[in-house]
């Protein structure tokens, strides 16, 4: 009796269509999945930042037992394969196409370096540069027709990624590499601190320390100023009434006396200009000296007289993408969206 019915089990075994549930989940119909119950049929699989590997699961002609390949290599946990790749069934067709080294359609192809370059005895920069110089080549070539289709469209995403990983790998190579050079650099700048910096600011405490005085001078040198162009000026014109006087009269004292009186008036002259307030000595005087600096009175008004200045434009446009990431809108602008492959 028992052979009997594993005869009739083993007949109705090869009725039983064991390729079923592949052929549905093809065409996005997926029945259930059981992590110990592997479906026959081609699927793939990756390593995170791998490209995609082909997967093939079957009962061998004769067998009971099912085997497992994955890119050609005969795979003993069955169970833990399908386990990743049940999620992603192929065509045979693609099943051969990527087990023959042509990969898969939506997948780039893998950059080969270029010529004249040897990536086992390159650097890790050089090895980083010859692995970005291979897929700059493929994407710019990949970059001279639009995007027609899903498999083009998964190219891309993916050949961003890789990208985007080689700036991820450079930006952290970049920093071990520097983070020496930096290290030394604040070692050397925490050593030197105590006498760069409190020297540089007990000399401007000074400094700050003497504006009183200076100012105060400065104000003794303007009031002097003043009464020194009083009396220059009263001098100038003596001399110049001495002159006619000596012009009409012909006298020679009187020309003497207003030749004298001209040069008292060149003089004062000099003597009324400035001088400036200072204190110290040749190679360590300090004078007062106009700093100009402005005094905003009306902020409407200076807004509206700098409106035109790139800074101002580019400072403007940095608060309002601030406002409208925060979905507030504000008068002048308006919220745009944009949609963009990110």
């Amino acid at each position: 009796m028992t052979d009997t019915f594993t005869s009739i089990g083993a007949e109705a075994s090869k009725i039983v269509n064991r390729w079923a549930w592949w052929q549905n989940a093809l065409k996005g119909n997926f029945g259930p999945i059981h992590e110990s119950h592997p479906e026959q049929g081609y699927y793939r699989t990756r390593s995170k930042g791998k490209p995609w590997e082909p997967v093939a699961i079957f009962y061998p002609e004769g067998s009971d037992e099912l085997v497992a390949y994955r890119n050609g290599k005969e795979v003993d946990d069955i169970h833990s394969l399908w386990t990743w790749a049940c999620r992603n069934p192929i065509s045979f067709e693609a099943y051969e196409k990527a087990l023959h080294g042509e990969g898969f359609d939506d997948e780039p192809k893998e950059a080969l370096a270029p010529k004249n370059h040897n990536s086992v005895d390159a650097d890790p920069m050089e090895a980083l540069r010859i692995e970005y110089l291979g897929e700059k080549e493929l994407a710019e070539q990949f970059l001279k027709s639009p995007i027609k289709t899903k498999a083009d469209a998964d190219k891309a995403a993916i050949w961003s990624k890789r990208l985007a990983d080689i700036a991820k790998r450079a930006t952290d190579q970049h920093k071990v590499e520097k983070q020496p050079a930096l290290d030394e650099t604040r070692r050397i700048d925490d050593k030197w601190r105590e006498l760069k910096d409190e020297p540089k600011e007990l000399s401007t405490k000074l400094k700050r320390h003497m504006d009183e005085y200076l100012r105060e001078q400065d104000r003794i040198e303007q009031e002097r100023q003043r009464k020194a162009r009083e009396e220059a000026d009263r001098i100038r014109r003596e001399a110049e009434q001495a002159a006619a006087e000596a012009s009409q009269a012909g006298d020679v004292a009187v020309a003497n006396r207003a030749e004298a009186l001209a040069q008292q008036a060149a003089d004062a002259e000099r003597e009324a200009q400035a001088r400036n307030a200072a204190a110290g000595r040749t190679g360590a005087k300090v004078a007062l000296r106009t700093f100009v600096s402005a005094q905003i009175t009306d902020v409407e008004a200076l807004l509206i007289a700098l409106k035109d200045r790139p800074e101002i434009t580019e400072l403007v446009q940095s608060l309002a993408n601030r406002a409208a990431k925060a979905g507030v809108s504000l008068p002048g602008m308006k919220i745009i969206e944009e949609k963009r492959a990110a």
